[in-house]
């Protein structure tokens, strides 16, 4: 019983999280083309950035419901996350909505870090 009740507050604070990482992520007023989710079809480098942090907030997400996410471990990632949104809206404020292939490959490293953390989380 309390098992079950720690599982579903687990549940409820990582959803919680993912969804005010995402909402500030859209609700930026200088940018908008980031956060995942969003498609802008003038610039494909956002959407590419964006496709992807989509992506992994599925995967953190289908961690934690089949239980091989922690908590902490999805706070973490979440956290990571949420790091990446905020440079890719610093960098499109800087370029009028866009990003510079330089600007998109450090969004692209710091991407597949999370991916790789992501995996071996899942998989320890």
């Amino acid at each position: 019983m309390k098992n079950k009740f720690t599982n579903s507050l687990l549940v409820l604070a990582v959803g919680g999280l993912m969804i005010a990482g995402s909402a500030s992520a859209q609700t930026s007023t200088t940018t908008s083309g980031a956060g995942p989710g969003v498609v802008d079809p003038g610039h494909p480098r956002v959407n590419e950035v964006n496709r992807r942090e989509q992506n992994q907030q599925k995967r953190i997400g289908n961690g934690i419901k089949s239980g091989k996410l922690s908590s902490q471990q999805a706070t973490n990632l979440e956290k990571r996350e949420t790091s990446v949104q905020n440079r890719e809206q610093k960098d499109m404020a800087k370029n009028n909505g866009h990003l510079t292939k330089a600007e998109q490959r450090g969004i692209n490293r710091q991407q597949n870090r999370i991916s790789k953390s992501i995996y071996k989380d899942k998989h320890q």
